[in-house]
């Protein structure tokens, strides 16, 4: 099955890094998959515009589907092989609806994490103010606060709960890209916490990016939020 399966991705990113840990914890290793290079602009390559127009990463086929945007692809993974490798859709009521809403909750922490990472990439010299930064650093500073008090309150030690579920593959990644990002762990505890406790779950371990074990020393730009 895996066979049928195409997967163009960038090392780091968190919408890559996602499918990735689905597919691992689907026990679908095999897939045909190439690591492409955000550097040489590779992902705006005539080989991802076809499978994905936006020239964005991940691009994911499976079959003739394509399903380019990660979330989708997860739930796509999680729905289509219920019965292989690790359930990731609690059965407890209370558990799915945790899941589903840390799960969309996910996005927002993603978008207020780039509009601080990605500021300087994203607005043109000109354009850039100190205010904005500050804004910019100011909410994500409350957006994480938010996610500290979630883990502090449980049921834990996983999102949803007792159970790694699809909330945990989904924002995992990118929480993970925090700390590579020089997210305080003294600052965040349960945040840290989470996080190095599934350095070493398989589907995590086999799926780290290989730029990060190359270059284990990462960055500091969130160092102060």
């Amino acid at each position: 099955m895996a066979k049928d399966m195409t997967l163009l991705w960038g090392s780091g990113s968190p919408p890559c890094w996602r499918v990735m840990v689905a597919l691992e914890e689907k026990n679908l290793q095999g897939y045909n998959q190439k690591l492409l290079s955000f550097e040489k602009m590779e992902h705006k390559s005539q080989e991802v515009m076809k499978m994905n127009p936006r020239g964005q990463l991940p691009a994911f086929k499976h079959g003739n589907f394509i399903l380019n945007e990660s979330y989708g692809a997860c739930m796509y993974l999680e729905s289509q092989f219920k019965s292989q490798g690790n359930k990731l859709t609690p059965d407890c009521p209370a558990e799915q609806a945790m899941m589903y809403q840390r799960m969309f909750e996910g996005l927002t922490l993603g978008q207020k994490m780039g509009d601080v990472i990605y500021y300087n990439w994203k607005v043109p010299e000109g354009e850039r103010h100190d205010s904005a930064v500050k804004r910019n650093r100011e909410a994500l500073a409350a957006e994480l606060k938010l996610w500290e008090e979630y883990l502090q309150k449980g049921p834990g030690p996983f999102l949803a709960g007792k159970t790694f579920s699809l909330a945990d593959v989904t924002v995992y990644p990118g929480i993970a890209y925090l700390f590579r990002f020089g997210l305080s762990e003294e600052r965040y505890p349960k945040l840290a916490e989470y996080y190095n406790s599934l350095k070493d779950r398989p589907s995590i371990k086999a799926s780290w990016p290989p730029t990060w074990k190359e270059n284990p020393q990462g960055q500091d730009t969130l160092k102060d939020i």
